[in-house]
């Protein structure tokens, strides 16, 4: 192949032309702009480079080569051929000839010159060389070459230990739910499920690095009665037999062709499976018929091998790597210093030709990569919002609604088992006193019309202030990303237990890209999260052998100033066999903030408590080192009665006890010794209070009458073996208990370990965020503390999964209804002091994904005309995408902000792509950090009016206020001033958003905020 067919080859590679039957993400973006690309590679790239070969030192290179065939000619015509060998060499006896001597200085000026089509040649295999370097199926590697030696260099700014993997300059991407498993509807209507499971590589005998998609024949599974087809996958590397089946090229494309006849083999005689998986879904180039099953296998295996990163500055690094590689590969000084000064110039030329060029590439490259991080990047929309309420929270006067609810008492009849429970909810009376009797359970707002949950939730006086826990169903960064503005410094507990990355939790993962993959999924994360943490708060990581060491160098580097101790739990009685040991347990890495003065211990039951001496001795114990810790304690007999204020300076009690009542037996005990030194106690005047329960009178054999503090706790140990760390035990069961379903994938913490973990680190009253939420173990570990000491915990779970609604969802109102469960029933009802401890609200949202936003893409091509017409390559090159994609739903188009409650996006979801209502009220409360205290809706006439007050993160009180102004005129936006001052809106606010245009006074239109602040990274 040619250098410039080669080339060209190359860069529709790398602009994805080889892939344009796929309909997804950046292919289909990139499909609809072939035509344009192609134009440019075919005929705009090959003139720019001849052109310039036609010009300056070049030029003359090239004219120096004519030269010399011209005065080589002119020798054979005048001397013949036997004056010239085979390599151009003159015969000396016609060295001094006229002809002769033009002919040696011709040769001298061209010595170095190189022709045209060797230049060209020269300018198209650079390129070649350099761009197919670092591209690898989809994805740009970080792997600037060195030497012959060490292969590549890497960045390093002289620190003293430092981490450094593959991927770490790149977004990890491939987190989806809809990556690993692949859902599709046929037109017959039978839905399809594509399921990742785990293989054991090495009971299969296999061996080796690159990995590919094989369906698990013997494992499809038809449910005749959902009309679902499952067809089971392995991802792993071939055997040696399937090695020498499906060769050494394209074995991808053979497993496909292949699996389109044996998977139709195994379904025959049901003919409602195969005419879903036969049935026509589109023509390819050739006009030739592909099937639903040929398409999507297609698709489902392209996802999963592509496009697993995103650089965070691919322009930077390519036109870094590109000035390394001009220096180091294409100047070669000592050609250069051969040819002279006359060629240096041509030389120069030819570099900053293929650097021109080479520019030119990187920009397109650039803008398609920056174009997917700003996809990536922006804040995403709310696309679900709804509330679990507790009936005892909820007023009275909307039992009478709830009563007549149909579809809510049939959810708590299948979840809660409310039939089987004493009281009679059949008839309206008797449901109104079952609801009062019951007051944990969990009214679902889906249920209801919208009218209901707008007046519900206007009940509430402070809404975020009575919500207890938040709910977030949504790839864990882009969650992160959004909630950031709202929860920044405010978490005092981060615990996840994020995938293991173990041969049976493996990330999806490019080939040879294992552990850097990994590292860049938490590495984006732990990024993100570290700003959510209070000044004293933490992160607790759970993690196994597999990743333990490389976590814990990660968080060395993320947070250089916490305290990082990684705690052995012993969670498996059994253990899992390894290679040369049997592993029964896994790690917390606890990553504490300096601000954190101490952890809570382990609390110790009360009839095993030790006591010790409350008043200080030894090393700063005396008086003078802590002047609030002298003061007196007031006993009556055997109790403590009171505690008196710090003592003045001048002040001396001269005895360990002063008898202030004699007649009511009142005594004053200070902290002085026997030896009448004055100490202090252990905790200071404005604490003791709070340890009174701990404390005790002891009267010693002299009759000194002296305060004892009790050991109430124990600090925890680095290795935790109580059984009630057993995960199967504490874990598993559970969900067994509360009658869910347990995904293959799921392997949930015992609630007890996680208990602990939250406890050791955090408050009563403290935040506790879960982004990877899997089951909800750590909303039902809150849950539990709650109870047990009566605090205000909230929590934020965050989990993507499918399991999100079958597991985590009923989880969390399950164990709000009842404590205890078995077999799917609740053993027991709470306490009152429990119902009174339990969750109030719990908020549910759900938000577009990354795949969502790229399949929101809309181009307006009649602008982009244009804008290419005036502009030319520049606009191809580095404005195309952005320019024409401005006015895209998923980018905000703010002109349709005046319809708020009807702008759609098309929402993948349960193997479906379709048209939803996002909810951008709650997505703008996000965007600017706003603590809702009230939400309400208000009506003039049928216009819907729905208003959010409350503070911003800088204290600012706000109003923001949603209407439909759709084809208003001055009249209209006249009725909507006085209707809002009439309705008292912007009473006692600092600031005033409205959608749209306004007359209202001092309000704001929020439009521009929205879209500075949803593509803000």
């Amino acid at each position: 192949m040619e250098p410039l067919q080669k080339f060209q080859s190359l860069l529709r590679e790398l602009f994805q032309f080889d892939l344009a039957d796929l309909d997804f993400g950046i292919y289909r973006i990139m499909n609809l702009k072939r035509s344009l690309i192609e134009r440019w590679i075919e005929e705009d790239l090959p003139k720019a480079i001849e052109e310039e070969l036609q010009q300056g030192a070049l030029a003359e290179m090239q004219r120096a080569q004519q030269a010399l065939e011209e005065a080589r000619q002119k020798v054979l015509d005048t001397l013949g051929e036997d004056a010239l060998d085979a390599e151009g060499t003159l015969a000396a006896q016609y060295h001094n000839t006229k002809v002769g001597r033009e002919y040696l200085e011709a040769q001298r000026k061209a010595a170095h010159a190189q022709p045209s089509e060797a230049l060209e040649a020269a300018v198209y295999n650079h390129l070649y060389t350099f761009f197919s370097r670092y591209y690898q199926d989809g994805d740009f590697i970080s792997r600037r070459r060195y030497a012959k030696k060490e292969r590549y260099a890497i960045p390093y700014n002289g620190e003293e230990v430092t981490l450094y993997w593959a991927n770490h300059d790149q977004y990890y991407v491939k987190t989806a739910e809809h990556f690993t498993d692949y859902t599709w509807k046929a037109p017959n209507g039978v839905t399809v499920h594509f399921k990742l499971q785990a293989a054991d590589v090495e009971v299969n005998n296999v061996k080796g690095e690159k990995r590919f998609f094989l369906p698990v024949l013997d494992g499809i599974a038809w449910d005749a009665e959902k009309r679902t087809l499952t067809i089971p996958f392995h991802y792993r590397p071939l055997t040696e037999q399937e090695k020498i089946t499906y060769g050494n090229k394209k074995q991808q494309e053979k497993i496909i062709a292949e699996a389109l006849e044996q998977i139709p083999a195994r379904l025959k005689g049901n003919a409602e499976a195969l005419a879903a998986l036969s049935a026509e879904r589109r023509r390819d180039a050739k006009g030739n018929p592909v099937s639903y099953l040929a398409h999507h296998l297609r698709q489902y295996t392209a996802r999963n091998t592509r496009d697993f990163f995103i650089h965070k500055d691919l322009r930077g690094f390519l036109s870094r790597e590109l000035d390394f590689y001009l220096k180091n590969e294409v100047l070669n000084l000592d050609e250069l210093e051969a040819a002279g000064e006359n060629l240096a110039a041509g030389w120069f030329q030819l570099m900053r030709l293929i650097k021109q060029v080479g520019n030119h590439i990187i920009d397109f490259l650039a803008q398609i990569e920056d174009f997917q991080k700003v996809l990536w990047e922006k804040k995403k929309f709310v696309t679900e919002t709804f509330y679990l309420v507790t009936v005892g929270n909820i007023s009275e006067n909307f039992y009478p609604e709830i009563a007549a609810n149909k579809a809510q008492w049939e959810a708590w009849r299948a979840l809660f088992h409310i039939h089987e429970l004493p009281g009679d909810p059949k008839t309206r009376e008797g449901r109104i006193a079952f609801l009062k009797a019951h007051p944990t359970l969990v009214l679902d707002t889906r249920h209801f019309s919208q009218d209901f949950t707008d007046r519900l939730l206007a009940s509430f006086d402070n809404l975020d202030e009575v919500t207890d826990g938040l709910l977030v169903h949504s790839e864990n960064w882009q969650a992160l990303n959004l909630l950031l503005e709202t929860y920044r410094e405010r978490v005092k507990c981060i615990y996840i237990d994020p995938p293991y990355n173990s041969k049976t939790t493996e990330i999806l993962y490019k080939n040879n890209y294992k552990h850097s993959s990994w590292l860049s999924l938490m590495d984006n994360r732990l990024t993100l999260s570290a700003y959510f943490e209070t000044n004293d708060g933490s992160h607790i990581i759970a993690i196994d052998e597999n990743e333990q060491e490389r976590l814990g160098l990660l968080l060395a580097e993320r947070f250089p100033s916490h305290e990082k101790i990684c705690v052995s739990v012993i969670h498996n009685k059994k253990g899992i066999q390894g290679d040369y040991f049997s592993y029964n347990n896994d790690f917390a890495y606890f990553c504490i903030s300096p601000g954190l003065p101490e952890t809570n211990g382990k609390p110790i039951p009360e009839d095993e408590w030790e006591y010790m001496n409350l008043r200080k001795w030894g090393r700063e114990s005396e008086r003078h080192t802590a002047k609030n810790c002298f003061y007196p304690i007031y006993v009556k007999g055997s109790e403590i009665v009171g505690f008196g204020d710090v003592c003045d300076d001048d002040f001396h009690p001269g005895a360990a006890n002063v008898i202030v009542n004699g007649d009511e037996g009142i005594i004053a005990v200070y902290p002085v010794d026997s030896q009448g030194v004055e100490r202090k106690w252990r905790y200071a005047r404005d604490s003791i209070g709070s340890i009174k329960h701990l404390l005790k009178v002891h009267v010693t054999r002299a009759g000194e009458i002296q305060i004892l503090k009790a050991k109430a706790e124990s600090q925890f140990k680095t290795v935790w073996d109580d059984p009630k760390y057993i995960a199967g035990d504490f874990g598993t069961k559970w969900l067994t208990d509360l009658g869910l379903k347990i995904e293959e994938n799921l392997y949930p913490k015992s609630v007890h370990t996680v208990e602990d973990s939250i406890f050791a680190v955090s408050d009563s009253s403290s935040m506790v965020l879960d982004y990877f939420a899997g089951s909800g173990t750590t909303g039902h570990a809150v849950i539990n503390l709650n109870r047990e000491d009566g605090g205000r915990r909230k929590f934020i779970l965050v989990e993507m999964g499918e399991y999100f609604d079958t597991v985590l969802l009923p989880r969390i109102k399950k164990v709000t209804f009842s404590p205890e469960w078995k077999d799917g029933k609740p053993r027991r009802l709470p306490t009152e002091e429990e119902a009174e401890r339990s969750p109030r609200i719990i908020k549910v949202i759900r938000l577009e994904s990354y795949e969502d936003a790229l399949n929101n893409i809309a181009f307006n091509e009649e602008s982009g005309h244009k804008a290419l017409d005036l502009f030319g390559d520049e606009y191809l090159l580095r404005y195309m995408l952005k320019w024409e994609a401005k006015k895209s739903e998923t980018l905000l188009d703010v002109e349709k902000l005046q319809s708020p409650f009807s702008y759609k996006l098309r929402i993948h979801r349960d193997g479906e792509t379709r048209e939803q209502a996002v909810d951008l009220p709650e997505t703008f409360a996000y965007l600017i950090g706003l603590d809702v205290e009230r939400r309400q809706v208000f009506y003039d006439g049928e216009r819907r009016y729905l208003v959010h007050r409350g503070t911003t993160r800088d204290g600012r009180r706000v109003a923001v206020i949603w209407r439909e102004t759709k084809g208003w005129t001055t009249e209209d936006y006249q009725k909507d001033a006085a209707f809002v001052q009439a309705k008292g809106l912007t009473e006692g606010v600092d600031e005033v958003f409205v959608n749209g245009d306004a007359v209202i006074p001092g309000a704001r239109s929020l439009d521009g905020v929205f879209k500075a602040r949803s593509c803000m990274s």
